[in-house]
């Protein structure tokens, strides 16, 4: 069953964030610290995306309609991937500036450095908690609940940079932490816009093609399966839609093996809505996924037949 973030906790977290930011902007400027200021921006963009994601959230749980015969459940596919994005970007901003300061070091106050870094380890900890639940059945509040759970690492980081630098001048020690957690964000980020690209473009799921065939032809009626088409609305539900080769039998007994197809589909392989075309003959003899193209019955931009 997927557990929806309430607003409360969206909320919560936003404002966490908001207090995160300006306390490690403050922090940043007194400091010297890259590092610490970097986290800011992060944080700040963690705010933003963590707004869209609310927003996504609600428009996805909208029903189905004329203009979304599927409903707007790819809202939340979109959010996830802006908000990976957003992360990927904010990387690669990070490791721009460290190596600007790898170049140009500067003295860091590393006792307000720590201070500040503490502050927002907690602050993240507490968001992360009010995130994890939800993260793990949606791609938006995953996307959503990394951008905190980074800020946490990155946290952590500080505090490990910040306690050195209070006892050791070490120039390169707050740029090498900003690349570290940058590419940290980029590695968490990763996947996830592999996964939303992926189900935006409608590619296939995982699923093993072979035994879904080899199990409906075990149905009595079912002769062979072809033109089969499988895709995802979201990370949780699959589309799937295609033609089986019946008996030549009356059109209450094939409503009996859709519903066997179905429940066989559902059961087995997670496949939330499925379209069935039954056929006699018909394809009989075409591959899993391959439809021969009928030249004669090509339909041209205008609508007609060349």
């Amino acid at each position: 069953m997927e557990e929806k973030v309430t607003g409360k906790r969206f909320l919560a977290v936003t404002l966490l964030n908001v207090l995160i930011t300006v306390v490690e902007i403050v922090g940043g400027i007194l400091s010297g610290s890259l590092a610490l200021l970097s986290d800011a921006f992060h944080n700040l963009g963690d705010s933003l995306s963590i707004i869209l994601g609310y927003f996504a959230q609600h428009i996805g749980g909208q029903p189905e309609n004329r203009q979304r015969t599927y409903g707007y459940r790819r809202a939340e596919i979109l959010s996830a991937l802006t908000n990976s994005a957003l992360l990927i970007i904010i990387a690669v901003f990070l490791i721009v500036e460290a190596v600007k300061r790898f170049q140009h070091p500067q003295h860091i106050n590393g006792g307000i450095m720590l201070t500040v870094a503490v502050i927002g380890l907690l602050a993240n900890f507490v968001s992360a908690i009010l995130l994890h639940s939800g993260s793990k059945d949606s791609l938006n509040v995953k996307a959503t609940y990394l951008h905190v759970l980074s800020d946490a690492l990155s946290s952590v980081a500080v505090i490990i940079g910040g306690i050195i630098l209070t006892f050791i001048n070490v120039p390169w020690l707050d740029p090498a932490l900003t690349v570290g957690v940058a590419l940290y964000i980029a590695y968490e980020a990763c996947p996830i816009i592999i996964q939303t690209i992926k189900i935006l473009m409608q590619s296939s799921p995982d699923l093993d093609y072979d035994a879904i065939e080899h199990d409906l032809k075990q149905i009595d009626g079912v002769n062979a399966v072809h033109h089969v088409h499988a895709w995802m609305i979201d990370e949780h539900r699959i589309i799937f839609s295609l033609h089986l080769n019946c008996e030549d039998m009356p059109l209450s007994q094939v409503e009996n093996i859709y519903s066997q197809v179905e429940k066989t589909l559902h059961d087995k392989y997670g496949i939330c809505h499925v379209t069935i075309q039954a056929e006699y003959h018909r394809g009989r003899d075409e591959e899993l996924f391959n439809t021969p193209v009928d030249e004669e019955n090509v339909i041209n931009g205008n609508g007609l037949k060349k």
